[in-house]
């Protein structure tokens, strides 16, 4: 380690980490930092289009920035940090492959994120399916249309009924975009099957509260109930999942059915992994951090998203920084930005942004939103989501890829064939073999 040449370890690669090390990657470049990011992932997903790419609307590759071509001049460890003792700088990775190491450091950026929130449900952890990266939005899509072949090929009125039901738990932005997303696109698939109608199937979403989408405000948020219902889509408020063992859900209204498709999206919390570490946690295991995104008490340590517990500073209530898209950007813009003013001998600035607002899109041509104050439904909100996150999007490659993808789809129609076998790709192989 050479004092004359800070070496910055940012641990993540998601929003934070890889905007962080982004705006970073010049002075990197020019000797005066070394940056290395270490992620268990070598890309960083745009989780706004993974309910597109569900849908396939948007190609999954162009959902995700690789973090080498992209960090040029940075070092990119693909591996997971699995503590950080900051007293003596060091933070133990461990690879993909082989033992675990030390990895030493000058000043440390948490950006670790957040998991899946998730609850001790019978059958849980067995039959449903998360919603946080692309893997999981590909095998999504492969599994509602590999339904909707298993169903046109079966005979038994009750495998197939399982079939045909689909089940969100969660109403947050993830949940409802997903759910409306995927259902458009199995609407649009069953006129490819001659004994499947969009009213055999049976969409399910399921949530604990009294509304959805809160983020857009409690009008806005009926609006999507209302609409969602219109669409033939069964929306459960105040409804909870009690179990769903071997595919039999149990909602806590008294009500059982089974279902092939089991989809948690019921929000997040701050990485676990954050309990290893040596760094002050609140209450809800966030870092602790000041205004200029220092964590508390740290002159060398920065945090940012939903791994931290940042003060809104325009709010009056004393509240913090939501954990969104919206603020983790701008946050990792201003944490580069004092992490130079350091290196420079400058004191680092508060964090400042006033939230503008959300959009949400309920599957193609539909949405709604709420910018500044002002509420936008129908085909302009459906416009104003996909304008606003294909300008957020990183890297110019990526956002015209995008716009390429959406332009194909003016001209072509809708791609709904499923690659099931990703799952399972040796399958078939197994069986030339007579290993099953």
């Amino acid at each position: 380690m050479t004092a004359q040449v800070p070496h910055i370890l940012v641990v993540g690669g998601g929003y934070v980490g890889m905007y962080t090390a982004y705006g970073l990657r010049k002075a990197a470049r020019r000797g005066r930092i070394r940056v290395t990011v270490v992620d268990p992932r070598s890309v960083m997903t745009y989780q706004p289009f993974l309910p597109e790419a569900a849908a396939g609307s948007v190609e999954p590759r162009h959902v995700v920035v690789p973090l080498r071509k992209t960090l040029k001049g940075c070092r990119v460890v693909t591996g997971r940090v699995t503590s950080i003792d900051h007293e003596h700088k060091v933070a133990k990775v461990m690879p993909e492959e082989g033992p675990d190491y030390e990895l030493a450091y000058d000043q440390i950026v948490v950006a670790l994120g957040s998991v899946a929130r998730t609850l001790p449900i019978p059958g849980l952890a067995e039959q449903a399916i998360g919603f946080k990266n692309v893997e999981e939005a590909i095998a999504l899509r492969n599994k509602v249309l590999d339904r909707l072949d298993v169903a046109s090929s079966q005979p038994d009125p009750a495998l197939r009924k399982a079939a045909l039901t689909f089940v969100f738990i969660g109403g947050g932005y993830a949940g409802v975009e997903a759910f409306a997303e995927l259902e458009d696109m199995a609407r649009y698939a069953t006129r490819y099957y001659d004994n499947i109608k969009p009213e055999d199937m049976r969409w399910v979403l399921v949530e604990a509260t009294n509304r959805i989408l809160p983020e857009v405000g409690e009008d806005l948020g009926k609006y999507t109930v209302e609409q969602l219902r219109k669409r033939n889509m069964d929306i459960r408020l105040e409804t909870r999942l009690e179990s769903c063992e071997k595919g039999h859900v149990v909602l806590n209204d008294g009500e059982e059915f089974d279902a092939d498709t089991i989809v948690w999206t019921a929000g997040v919390k701050a990485n676990p992994a954050l309990a290893a570490t040596d760094f002050p946690l609140d209450e809800k295991g966030r870092v602790k951090c000041l205004p200029n995104l220092r964590i508390e008490g740290l002159d060398d340590a920065w945090s940012a998203g939903d791994n931290a517990a940042v003060p809104d500073l325009t709010s009056e209530t004393g509240a913090y920084c939501a954990p969104n898209a919206q603020h983790a950007v701008r946050q990792a813009n201003r944490l580069a930005a004092n992490i130079l003013r350091v290196v420079d001998g400058k004191q680092p600035q508060d964090y400042k942004h006033k939230y503008v607002g959300s959009v949400a899109s309920l599957g193609l041509h539909k949405g709604v939103a709420q910018l500044y104050g002002v509420k936008v439904k129908g085909w302009p909100a459906w416009f104003l989501h996909r304008s606003y996150h294909v300008s957020r999007v990183p890297t110019f490659n990526r956002k015209a890829r995008v716009i390429l993808d959406w332009t194909l789809a003016l001209f072509f129609r809708r791609e709904v064939t499923s690659l099931g076998s990703l799952q399972t790709p040796n399958e078939e192989f197994r069986r030339a073999t007579g290993s099953n």
